[in-house]
C-alpha cells in the first residue's frame, strides 16, 4: 500500500508525515500521530496548576500502557507538595525543573507483581511515554526524569517517597503548563532503518 504524506504545523513550522493512508473518519489515529510527532520535552513551566482531572487522565493512560503478561506491575505517586519536590529537585542532577514544576508522577514498579527488574523496567517505560502524550494532548508540558538504574537515585526516591521495600521507583515525569511553546522537530532518520538484516549505510 503506498503512503499518504500528510503536514502538521507547530508553531509555524511543517513536518512531514509520512502514515499508512488512515480512513478520514478515524481522527483517533491522526490525533495519536499528531501527538507523537510534536511532543516535545518542556523543562520550564508557569505557575498555573494542573487540573485534577488532566492529573487522573494522566493516569488512566499511563495504565493502558502494555505490559509482560499484563501483569500491569505499576504503582503512580503524584507529588504536587512543594516541599518534597524541592527535596528532589536539590540531589537530583537532572530534576532542577521540579522547583517550577507544579506536580510530578513516580512511576513505581511492583517486584510482588513482576520478578524481574528488567521487565519491571520495560514495562514501567511504556507507562511513562504513555504520560507524555497523554500530557502534550491535553496541553501540559512534561519530561522524563530517569532514576532506575542508578541505585543512589532509586534509594533517594525511596527514602523520601516512603517506598515499601518491593516497590522500585523507575521514572519520575516532571509536569505543568509551558512557560512557552516549543516547535516541532524532526528527527526521522532514513539511515537507521534496516530491512531484514544489517545494512551499513555510506
Amino acid at each position: 500500500m503506498p503512503f499518504k504524506r500528510a503536514g502538521i504545523f507547530c508553531a509555524s513550522r511543517q513536518i512531514e508525515v509520512n502514515y499508512r493512508a488512515v480512513n478520514k473518519h478515524e481522527r483517533g489515529a491522526m490525533e495519536a500521530l499528531e501527538a507523537i510527532f510534536t511532543r516535545r520535552s518542556v523543562r520550564k513551566f508557569s505557575e498555573r496548576e494542573v487540573e485534577s482531572e488532566k492529573t487522573e487522565n494522566l493516569l488512566r493512560a499511563a495504565m493502558q500502557a502494555p505490559s509482560a503478561h499484563n501483569k500491569q506491575p505499576w504503582h503512580f505517586i503524584i507529588i504536587n507538595d512543594r516541599q518534597l519536590l524541592n527535596q528532589i529537585a536539590d540531589f537530583h542532577p537532572y530534576a532542577k525543573m521540579l522547583y517550577e514544576a507544579p506536580q510530578a508522577i513516580a512511576v513505581c514498579g511492583d517486584l510482588g507483581l513482576e520478578n524481574n527488574d528488567r521487565y519491571l523496567a520495560l514495562n514501567c517505560a511504556a507507562a511513562t511515554q504513555n504520560i507524555l502524550l497523554a500530557a502534550h494532548s491535553q496541553g501540559l508540558g512534561a519530561v522524563w526524569i530517569a532514576v532506575y538504574p542508578r541505585e543512589e537515585r532509586i534509594k533517594k526516591i525511596k527514602l523520601l517517597l516512603d517506598l515499601p521495600l518491593h516497590i522500585i521507583p523507575i521514572s519520575l515525569v516532571a509536569i505543568g503548563y509551558p512557560a512557552h511553546k516549543k516547535a516541532a522537530e524532526d528527527r526521522f532518520d532514513a539511515k537507521k532503518i534496516h530491512v531484514n538484516r544489517w545494512r551499513a549505510r555510506d
